[in-house]
């Protein structure tokens, strides 16, 4: 293997981290409530400003900075679905996506508000570099893509191993049976919108030091995230992960042997030549069964 080919496959794997933590929060909600909740990449934007203000502002460490915006954001979408999506659940479809697209407007303009429209930085919590079989690759980047599967391996726990998690499955199985059987399905909703939007949190927490923390960085996010989540067939959070570092070993690869000015647009490369074969997605069904 090439030391180009190598490297270009490390940064597919620390992109394809990102993706896939905001696509399993994305589509975990989409299988369980039906909500295209797209604030996700408000949600992760926010994360990144929470990880600055405790981290330069405040100079607390990092690691307490990003459990802080884990716990802030998840917070937050506990809010947003009791104050806008679960009044709206007995509406058309539609307007939970026009509600959607409104969240996420709001958090930024409040972002933009308060922060402004500056860029910030988030200094990177360990220094350096390192060279693993002439793979060159900042610690921070190896950090992303080892807290990234980290929290998935912790979530595959929580929903398979616990009684909530049970609960959660149950709901996007069958709502009204699983509120037949005594299941509280809105804390169910709630619980499911809480982890889904503190995945959010961590990986704008996890980007800042890599990038730059501003109001609009979530836009691209959520829109890779939603690729992600219709590649791996909506509602699939496990397919999700998989579908996300395929996008970003894409992206990465196809910025390193086609053209930097058209890395992005691989995912829609990517996103048309598998709806053509599989409208359904790489891992979806025809029919909504529940969470896989």
């Amino acid at each position: 293997m090439s030391a180009v080919l190598a490297q270009g496959l490390a940064n597919g794997i620390m992109l394809g981290s990102l993706y896939g933590l905001i696509a399993v929060g994305l589509a975990l909600i989409f299988g369980v409530l039906g909500i295209p909740q797209f604030a996700l990449g408000a949600h992760a934007m926010l994360g990144a400003y929470v990880v600055y203000v405790f981290t330069v502002s405040l100079g607390v460490n990092y690691w307490l900075a990003l459990v802080a915006a884990a716990a802030a954001l998840a917070l937050l979408g506990l809010l947003v679905h009791a104050l806008v999506f679960r009044p709206m659940s007995t509406g058309p479809g539609i307007n939970m996506f026009i509600a959607a697209f409104g969240v996420l407007l709001m958090l930024q303009s409040i972002a933009i508000l308060v922060f402004g429209t500056r860029y910030y930085r988030v200094p990177s919590p360990i220094e350096g570099s390192l060279s693993i079989f002439n793979i060159f690759v900042t610690p921070q980047r190896l950090m992303v893509i080892v807290v990234a599967l980290l929290l998935i391996a912790g979530l595959h726990l929580f929903i398979m191993r616990t009684r909530t998690g049970a609960f959660i499955r149950a709901v996007a199985d069958n709502p009204r049976g699983a509120a037949v059987v005594g299941i509280d399905v809105r804390k169910v909703g709630l619980t499911t919108m809480a982890i889904g939007s503190a995945l959010a949190g961590i990986a704008g927490g996890l980007i800042a030091p890599i990038g730059q923390v501003y109001p609009a960085m979530g836009d691209l996010l959520i829109i890779k995230a939603f690729i992600v989540v219709v590649l791996a067939g909506m509602g699939s959070i496990y397919g999700a992960i998989l579908a996300g570092y395929a996008l970003g070993l894409a992206e990465s690869l196809g910025g390193m042997y086609v053209s930097l000015a058209y890395q992005d647009a691989m995912a829609f490369v990517l996103l048309l030549a598998v709806l053509l074969v599989r409208p359904q997605g790489l891992f979806g069904r025809r029919a909504n069964e529940g969470l896989t």
